[in-house]
């Protein structure tokens, strides 16, 4: 099985100016078809910078995907520090020059004389045609390597990715298998605790079990490889069943669930219709409901001022009342210093009740906690 890493070139991600999708889409992918991926690195518009990148990756992975600077203007340099990394010159291909002629043409424009530097690859390369976009991709080889340089527009890049390059690939590493992925979502318990609980399981060597925490919730990641789906499937099944006995009710749903929906699509099994009222959370727990478009949700407000307990329930009483719902949830973060106070109130039709919860995590991610903190509790009702 082939190791590879990922390379995106850009100085505006390294500004932070955009967000790097495309890793996301290309490990997905690479992972589906049993290519480890060891290493994700980012560098700048700077044609030395990349071809060291680029170098260092041909010494430890034997596919190196990189993506961006394939454009015509001179800060889109892949095309000649691809070459400089492989020790070879760039050169012109007629064909890709009308590839690049053709597409322009569809929409009625001429290319500038600047668009020619799209048609340079590095000597010797497998150049890929780009029926989506004006930027051809290419492909250097090394007796080990497979360099492939994609552009960076993530329209693009997915065309590529798997149209050409996943096919490239089946055929020069002789690909088989697949890897994947079951996600086990939990709510209701720290990262540390689930550890305790399950750290035996993390030592699997196939499947593996890892552990990603965020704010009020747990990611349990189960990845297999195998031949097929079905047989990775049976590894993972015994490895889901062992950690939902140890874990119950902290496991709220799988892979793509969210907490939102859990706990919406629960109201609905009751029978029960939802409001909530909020404090300190800049209205995100109100948009994460109505996010849903669920029917069970009827609406959220914002409170301008942090009230008591007293004056949450005071208001959930009214808002409850106002929107004809049968359940209102109450929470108000108090923000600290040193410390955040949660209060969590409930007025549904059979009881009500105030939770007060301290956290003490990095201040920019209360507010997050907090609405998974009422999440949870929504998920957790119980009704008549």
């Amino acid at each position: 099985m082939p190791n590879a890493e990922i390379l995106t070139i850009g100085t505006e991600i390294l500004l932070g100016e955009i967000v790097d999708t495309n890793s996301r889409f290309i490990s997905r992918l690479l992972r589906d078809h049993n290519v480890d991926i060891y290493w994700l690195s980012t560098v700048g518009d700077n044609p030395n910078r990349i071809a060291e990148a680029i170098r260092l990756g041909l010494e430890r992975s034997e596919i190196i995907v990189t993506t961006g600077g394939l454009g015509p203007t001179i800060d889109d340099p892949t095309r000649e520090a691809a070459a400089l990394a492989l020790g070879v010159e760039t050169e012109f291909r007629p064909e890709l020059w009308q590839q690049v002629q053709d597409r322009f043409a569809r929409f009625g424009r001429t290319p500038t004389e600047n668009n020619r530097r799209q048609a340079y690859v590095p000597a010797g390369a497998i150049a890929i045609e780009n029926p989506v976009g004006t930027a051809p991709a290419f492909i250097g080889e090394t007796e080990k390597n497979a360099l492939i340089c994609l552009p960076g527009v993530p329209r693009e890049m997915e065309y590529l990715m798997t149209h050409a390059v996943i096919p490239y690939l089946k055929n020069r590493f002789d690909l088989r298998g697949m890897i994947k992925t079951r996600i086990l979502r939990t709510a209701g318990a720290g990262e540390s605790l689930i550890d305790e609980k399950i750290s035996d399981l993390e030592t699997l060597s196939n499947p593996t079990v890892g552990l990603s925490a965020h704010a009020g919730s747990v990611d349990i990641r189960i990845t297999a490889k195998a031949s097929s789906g079905v047989e990775a499937d049976a590894l993972i099944a015994p490895v889901e069943a062992d950690l939902r006995e140890r874990l119950g009710n902290w496991i709220y749903g799988t892979d793509s669930d969210s907490l939102e929906s859990v706990a919406l699509a629960h109201l609905e099994e009751i029978g029960w219709t939802l409001a909530v009222v909020e404090a300190g959370l800049s209205g995100k727990l109100t948009q994460k409901l109505a996010n849903t478009s669920h029917p069970t949700f009827l609406g959220g407000e914002v409170l301008a001022e942090s009230p008591n307990p007293a004056q949450l329930m005071s208001a959930c009483r009214q808002f409850r009342d106002a929107r004809h719902a049968d359940l209102c949830i109450g929470i108000a973060l108090q923000r600290g210093e040193e410390k955040q106070n949660l209060h969590l109130t409930i007025l549904s039709p059979i009881k009500e009740r105030t939770i007060s919860r301290s956290y003490g995590g990095p201040p920019k991610m209360s507010g997050q906690w907090a609405v998974n903190n009422g999440l949870d509790l929504i998920r957790r009702l119980e009704g008549e």
